[in-house]
């Protein structure tokens, strides 16, 4: 700041109180200008669009939000024909995208939502628990997405509150009568979108979740076609009323928004209708984003839908507990990492281990579990097999000492942490 600022010659008494005043507004406007700005995330899915889909399209909101760099195919379906291999069906991705786990985990293996193993928290859950003043949100063209896999006023997950929602309204056959078109959920997409935008601009909750369904109910109904691709047209404009809004808070506000769009399955390659299994086309999918300190593992591999919620939680700064950061599948898509891609297999009584290093200097420890108390509440006994350089990126150990048909590796770099099951028959 110029010195001359405050080079003030005072010639009458009363100018002193101006120089007060002046001293003062000039502190508070140092001070504001020194506070981090509050950080708020919103999450999209669009439900059901290929990525091949979505680039036939031609829409807007992958250029303008991802621009050059913050768009990239990603995956669904966990490990293909491994422990992880999970269906490429709409709830199941949701909830691999909430809790940062595969099927294997959550247990939500189709559109049911029986059963959900809460304990593996969602992201909204760790946002409440690291600070219960912050305000969360849901959009919804269906209800189920609060209610089951929220899991709001759920004893399960500590009876979390939503702050601000708009959903159930596919009940609501009076106002959105039910026609054979599938018009009414249009309907409902534009009427959450609304409710979403204006709640953004007004209230600004720190996570928000935006579900919108047409796309899916046009791939069923007429596949590859026409319907579909202005479906997506659809979800273009409505993706562009709340990036308007994000605009309008970063500006008046000085916040600091991160959005994630993406879809939760692909659709069979043959007529489109389908998804469910595991193909290429069903298993691939995309993320645009407009976050700005994207990293390697963005940038030089694919990344998968239980990317998502460790990439929220590392932007709001939330501080998973250990136990669960244990569990977590997916890695953070920004900032610094160290492990990544970790692969194991069991040859001649021995652990082989191996993994991708972002790390050049530093150390990976190795932990091994036998049990998998944590699935049903408990604690596992994690014992340190090894540290050794990251750069090394490989190491074997006899397993003999461990005798078990069930085995948890971890690998703990300095960033982040990745894990893989070992099941023998």
């Amino acid at each position: 700041m110029p010195e001359s600022l405050f080079l003030i010659k005072i010639h009458q008494p009363a100018d002193m109180k101006n120089i007060v005043t002046l001293i003062t507004m000039v502190l508070l406007v140092l001070h504001a200008a020194a506070q981090p700005k509050k950080k708020k995330v919103v999450f999209i899915i669009a439900d059901g669009i290929p990525a091949d889909v979505l680039e036939k399209a031609k829409v807007s909101f992958p250029r303008q939000i991802g621009r050059e760099e913050g768009y990239k195919h990603a995956y669904v379906g966990g490990e293909r024909s491994g422990y992880s291999q999970t269906p490429t069906i709409s709830a199941v991705g949701y909830n691999s995208l909430l809790t940062g786990t595969w099927v294997n985990k959550h247990n939500v293996w189709d559109n049911d939502i029986k059963e959900p193993n809460y304990h593996y928290p969602t992201i909204f859950q760790l946002v409440k628990k690291a600070d219960s003043s912050k305000k969360i949100a849901v959009f919804s063209t269906w209800l189920d997405n609060r209610t089951k896999l929220v899991g709001e006023s759920l004893p399960q997950t500590g009876n979390i509150k939503v702050d601000y929602h708009a959903d159930g309204l596919e009940l609501d056959t009076m106002n959105y009568p039910h026609d054979n078109a599938s018009l009414y959920i249009h309907n409902i997409d534009e009427k959450v979108t609304d409710e979403a935008e204006k709640c953004i601009r007004e209230q600004a909750p720190d996570l928000t979740w935006l579900y919108l369904e047409y796309t899916d109910d046009m791939g069923h109904r007429f596949g590859d076609s026409p319907e579909q691709k202005e479906a997506v047209k659809y979800v273009d404009k409505q993706v562009g009323r709340i990036w308007s809004a994000l605009q309008y808070r970063q500006q008046q506000f000085k916040e600091d928004w991160l959005i994630i769009i993406t879809t939760d399955h692909g659709r069979d390659s043959i007529s489109g209708k389908g998804h469910g299994g595991q193909s290429e086309r069903e298993r691939t999918t995309w993320i645009v984003t407009n976050a700005k300190d994207l990293n390697h593992y963005w940038r030089d591999y694919t990344p998968a839908i239980v990317d998502i919620m460790p990439t929220i939680a590392r932007f709001l700064d939330i501080k998973i507990p250990r136990d669960y950061q244990l569990e977590i599948d997916g890695v953070p898509l920004i900032g610094k990492l160290s492990v990544a891609n970790p692969v194991v297999k069991v040859e001649n009584s021995k652990l082989d281990i191996r993994w991708k290093s972002f790390d050049k200097e530093g150390t990976v420890k190795i932990w091994l579990a036998t049990t998998n108390n944590f699935k049903t509440g408990g604690k596992d006994e994690y014992k340190l097999l090894a540290e050794v350089p990251a750069g090394q990126q490989s190491a074997a150990f006899g397993i003999s000492s461990y005798p078990s048909s069930f085995y948890k590796i971890v690998l703990e770099g300095s960033s982040n942490t990745v894990n893989r099951w070992v099941i023998l028959k």
